[in-house]
């Protein structure tokens, strides 16, 4: 506007008078000068501001009249008195002047006009206290200035800035929680009338806002940051360029200096967003830019920033603006390992807040998931299992599979929180019921991955899922009833895996309490060298079932020195691992021991946390005779129909017999806990069912704990004869042969009772109805085998004139002529099942006698021979078909390697024997070299079987099915692994080196492999490969280390072969040849494999006699016995 020339005031403290040289004032108001005193010169200008603040525009006169005395109160006595009161006043007062001249000001000079508003501004610092008396003045004040807009005058100055920055930081600093709306409304209204009616709004200007929404003057005066956010919220329209102005200088252009808000920017974003997303229309794609910044900081800097944004709950980012979040989600896969790092932690959010997004974060998590960083990968789990944890509907079905995966991670840190993560849903979604049953189907998976674990090698792994199925999948505190009814319906909703998983996990935890047990009974005995040896060797396994047992040792051995210190300790154990013990008496048990052994000076005592993971581990804390009674009463539920089976997902007869078949596992570890009425009764029910599993189980049940029956239950026994009889002799062959092992193991007139059986079924045998043998036989050669003594002698005449004669040496009926190399056991004729059988009986029959004083042993190997070499066409009539010749074959097979388990029958197994038996694991047939080879493992890990045994598995070479060649090769890791462990734990086991250390397999594989039908030309270079591939297919495994210098051991064996010549054939040339070309291409291949097989070996090997002969004294070697070629060239 434009101001008028002001005239020169007549003296400075009257400042501009009129023309006669007189101030006009209000009526009844004396002059106001510096000669009176303070409180009068107050008393006056408050008269004179009610004069003020009765005008209005219109007064024209008035106007005219007071024009002087406006002036007066410019001046500089007023604008610096020392007085606020005064001050006060006078503002008040030039206020309505500016309301009453408007729109002209009475004051010309842009300097005066300068100095009055910064005055104003000073006084509206009075708005602070709203208790001072005064305050209702300084609202007067405000609400005039914003009514009229008086600042607005101040866009005519050239440094109105000043002014208006003195403003907003006034009133931003004086807004606080005792101001009602009308003061902020007023505030806002004065600065956002400044910032929309302007020209532009300065950076400092602008830093006076923004200031107030840093975090931490956010955190000093929260009215402060409301009344910013409110005035941008109203401005956003106008101060929107400015903004972007502000971030294009510091973002793009690297200007940190244009403002001491500069390292604030992240945090300004953020607030801005939040405010008004529309602040930042301009802003957004320099963060883009950013995003794709040379510096990792600065990278890692703006992914926070935007994982705030697009994660904000009523955040509408990332579908308004898609660049953006497809350039964010590019950081899940940056080099910079933060900047991934807190990608996935933004992703927990996403998930929760916006569902939507789901599906776009899914691949970039799934890349992560693979992280070779072990904190991405264990916060890419903690990401989903947060937002399952919120809500399943969260998270997809290939979210939960990355989970799923993390389980078998290589950091046992992932693993532990993946695992951890999926039984918390468990327990919340399945055991719960938290979301429904569809939630609940979402994650029943869950239970059977977690159970699968357990097959892991780690012991941290198979300790971690004892704690989760004792406090997730089956949660040990809860009342017995409700406990076994989860145990229940878990058992029978588990796959077989997972079964049998939870069936070792109760075994292992069985075999520590008997370690355990085995402890205790040494400390009761007289201490001398070979009870500390003994004790010793049971701590030190006792130490291989804990966490870390390189240090679990040290914590084992000082715990047992307490044991032995502390007798009422020892009671306490004793106690806990006793089969008497209950769950609740468990409990106190572990609670007592921990506190004994405690230490309140130590917050963190290793050895503490180390006995309660032994503690853990061995109690009782499922089952005792109370949850045995309540399984057995919920088994009589599902029989009677009274049972929720299908409410919990499961049929009657599903539950029924997975039920019995939990007792049958249960009946191995705690036997003790059946021995009731009630529970036998129960059992005797299920003898009486139809289904035959169910029967079986029960009758396992009674054999495993029965023990008592015949004195405590005499009505119990009298009922359970007559039926044992029956299954024996009309069951199915598995419920016969648990009957005759029932009444073997808890009669004490077992001789009568086995004889009773015997009689009447060895005279009714009949090879013309061969369906009503199978039974027959499995009892017969189970009673032979547990009753030798008493059956064996009967036996070898039912043998010679039945089974052998009789069954084995007759084919009475044609077998289908359809080709196929094997069938189901549903559709294979009575007569072979009932020749298998035979085969079996034979052998449990020789098992029995452990003696050959009758050779009768030879007979029957012969004759498992002659099957062998036939095919299993015994009678060479070619009326047996060729799915039935591959199960006697199979059945020949496996009955000379169950007779090799014997020692007495090892030692007449010929070499020729032996090959015919090895040759198995290469039959024509793949489910003759399958369950073949599975029983040739299950024999040889529990060391059953002699060593020479595991050179079969180097034939599996040749095997054409990769998956077979995959499983011989884990069979032989397993195998080895497990001798050099007994060999390490077991110090008495170095004097049967030869049959124990998994290196002397060499010199039986090459000579197995000498002998193999396949290798007939020693010069052929195919025959020559093949070779080769079997030694290294057994070699490999052997040479994944150089365990006490063996690869030169394995060498010298090779080469002390070629000194001797081949047992079998000492005399044939060629069978001598065949022998030294095995052994050259084994040299061959050790040697080039190997650049330590030629140390000098660290003892002389034994070879073994039955298959090489002596070396010879004057040092002969192969070439003297003949003239074999050396190795074909190609062949090299």
């Amino acid at each position: 506007m434009d101001f008028t020339a002001q005239p020169k005031p007549a003296t400075a403290l009257c400042g501009v008078v009129s023309a006669d040289g007189k101030i006009a004032y209000p009526p009844g108001v004396k002059e106001i000068t510096d000669k009176i005193t303070t409180d009068e010169m107050i008393k006056r200008l408050k008269m004179v501001v009610k004069t003020f603040m009765d005008m209005d525009q219109d007064s024209e006169d008035e106007k005219q009249q007071y024009l002087p005395l406006a002036l007066h109160l410019a001046s500089e006595f007023f604008l610096r008195n020392p007085n606020k009161d005064v001050r006060l006043l006078v503002a008040c007062c030039l206020a309505d002047i500016f309301r009453i001249y408007a729109p002209e000001a009475p004051y010309t000079s842009h300097d005066k006009l300068k100095d009055i508003f910064l005055f104003i501004t000073r006084q509206l610092k009075g708005l602070e206290d709203t208790k001072s008396p005064q305050f209702n003045r300084y609202f007067y004040l405000l609400e005039n200035l914003a009514w009229v807009k008086s600042y607005n005058i101040c866009f005519e100055l050239e440094d109105c800035n000043e002014i208006f920055i003195q403003l907003f930081r006034t009133l931003f600093s004086v807004i606080n929680n005792s101001h009602n709306k009308k003061v902020q409304m007023h505030m806002l209204d004065l600065m956002s009338s400044i910032i929309m009616e302007g020209d532009g709004v300065t950076q400092e200007l602008l830093d006076s806002i923004l200031i107030n929404l840093i975090p931490a003057h956010k955190n000093l005066n929260k009215q402060s940051f409301d009344l910013a956010k409110v005035l941008l919220k109203r401005t956003v329209q106008t101060i929107e360029a400015c903004i972007a102005n502000f971030f294009n200088q510091v973002l793009v252009l690297g200007r940190s200096s244009v403002s001491d808000l500069s390292e604030h920017v992240f945090d300004l974003i953020q607030e801005l967003f939040a405010i008004d997303p529309h602040l930042l229309l301009s802003v957004m794609p320099q963060l883009e830019f950013k995003l794709k910044s040379n510096d990792g900081e600065e990278r890692l800097a703006v992914v926070r920033l935007l994982a705030k944004l697009f994660g904000s709950k009523d955040s509408d980012l990332a579908t308004q603006n898609r660049p953006l979040w497809q350039c964010f989600l590019g950081r899940f896969n940056d080099i910079h390992v933060p900047v991934r790092l807190e990608s996935v932690k933004f992703a927990s959010h996403c998930l929760m807040n916006h569902p939507d997004l789901a599906k776009d974060l899914t691949e970039y998590l799934k890349v992560r998931s693979h992280d070779p960083e072990e904190a991405i990968r264990h916060d890419v789990i903690v990401t989903i299992i947060t937002a399952a944890k919120r809500d399943l509907a969260l998270v997809n079905d290939q979210l939960l599979g990355f989970v799923r995966e993390r389980t078998l991670d290589k950091r046992w840190r992932v693993r532990k929180e993946a695992m951890m993560g999926l039984a918390q849903l468990y327990k919340k979604y399945c055991l719960h019921g938290e979301a429904g049953k569809e939630a609940a189907e979402k994650v029943s998976w869950i239970k059977d991955k977690l159970l699968h674990i357990y097959y892991q090698n780690s012991i941290d792994d198979k300790l971690l899922v004892e704690k989760i199925f004792a406090q997730y999948l089956v949660p040990h505190n809860l009342e017995t009833e409700e406990r076994m009814k989860c145990l229940y319906y878990l058992y029978a909703s588990l796959d077989p895996n997972a079964v049998k998983a939870l069936n070792e996990m109760w075994k292992c935890q069985n075999m520590l309490r008997s370690h355990v047990r085995e402890l205790l009974d040494l400390h009761k005995q007289p201490t001398s060298e070979a009870n500390c040896s003994a004790m010793f060797g049971k701590l030190m396994t006792i130490a291989k079932n804990l966490p870390d047992p390189g240090k679990a040792q040290d914590f084992v051995k000082k715990f047992n020195q307490v044991l032995g210190d502390d007798e009422k300790l020892r009671s306490q154990l004793e106690l806990l691992i006793s089969p008497t013990c209950s769950c609740k008496q468990a409990d106190i048990c572990v609670r007592e021991i921990a506190r004994k052994l405690a230490n309140p000076k130590q917050p963190t005592n290793p050895f503490l946390e180390m006995v309660k993971f032994l503690l853990e581990r061995i109690a009782p804390v499922h089952i005792d005779s109370e949850a045995i009674s309540a399984l057995v009463k919920l088994m009589n539920k599902s029989i009677e129909g009274t049972a929720d089976d299908e409410e919990e997902g499961v049929s009657p007869d599903t539950a029924i017999r997975s039920g019995l078949e939990l007792l049958k596992v249960l009946s191995f570890t705690h036997p003790t806990s059946f021995h009731s009425a009630e529970t036998y009764e129960s059992l005797l029910q299920c003898l009486r069912m139809e289904d035959d599993k169910v029967a079986e189980a029960a009758i396992q049940i009674f054999r495993n704990t029965g023990h008592k029956i015949e004195t405590d239950l005499p009505q119990i026994r009298s009922t359970l004869i007559p039926i044992l009889h029956q299954k024996a002799k009309r069951g199915t062959p598995h419920q016969a042969k648990q009957a005759v092992h029932c009444i073997h193991a808890i009669f004490t007139n077992k001789e009568v009772q086995l004889a009773q059986i015997f009689e009447p079924l060895s005279r009714s045998l009949n090879a013309d109805v061969p369906e009503q043998l199978i039974t027959p036989l499995v009892s017969l050669g189970h009673i032979s085998m547990l009753a030798p003594d008493q059956f064996a002698s009967p036996m070898k005449s039912v043998v010679a004139n039945f089974i052998v004669k009789d069954l084995l040496m007759n084919d009475r009926s044609t077998g289908e002529k359809n080709g196929k190399l094997w069938s189901p056991d549903e559709e294979v004729s009575p007569e072979v099942l009932a020749k298998v059988q035979a085969i079996k009986l034979l052998v449990r029959w020789l098992l029995g006698m452990k003696n050959n004083q009758s050779k009768s042993a030879n007979s029957t190997l012969r004759l498992l021979s002659a099957m062998l070499v036939s095919e299993g066409d015994l009678t060479e009539q070619k009326r047996i078909s060729k799915s039935d010749m591959s199960r006697l074959r199979l059945a020949a097979g496996s009955a000379i390697m169950k007779l090799a388990q014997e020692p007495c029958y090892h030692e007449i197994i010929t070499p020729e024997q032996f090959q015919l038996c090895a040759l198995v694991i290469n039959d024509e047939c793949y489910q003759v070299r399958q369950i073949f080879a599975q029983k040739l493992h299950k024999a040889l890990v529990k060391l059953l079987l002699p060593l020479e045994y595991m050179a079969i598995f180097a034939l599996c070479a040749k095997d054409p099915v990769k998956e077979r060649r995959a499983h011989a090769r884990q069979c032989l890791l397993k195998n080895i692994s497990i001798r050099r462990e007994y060999i390490k734990q077991n110090p008495m086991a170095t004097e049967k080196l030869l049959s124990l250390l998994p290196e002397y397999v060499v010199p039986y594989m090459i000579h197995l492999l000498a002998h193999d039908p396949d290798f007939t030309r020693s010069q052929d270079v195919d025959q020559l490969r093949d070779i080769k591939e079997c030694l290294w297919f057994m070699l490999e495994v052997l040479m994944t280390k150089n365990e006490n210098n063996s690869h030169a051991f394995m060498k010298k064996m090779a080469e002390n072969i070629k000194l001797t010549r081949d047992a079998q054939s000492p005399d044939e040339s060629k069978t001598n040849e065949k022998l030294y070309t095995v052994c050259d291409v084994a040299l061959c291949v050790i040697n080039s494999k190997s650049a330590l097989c030629n140390a000098d070996s660290p003892k002389d090997p034994v070879l073994p006699m039955k298959f090489f002969t002596q070396p010879e004294k004057d040092g002969v070697q192969w070439h003297d016995l003949g003239s074999p070629q050396p190795l074909p060239p190609r062949f090299k």
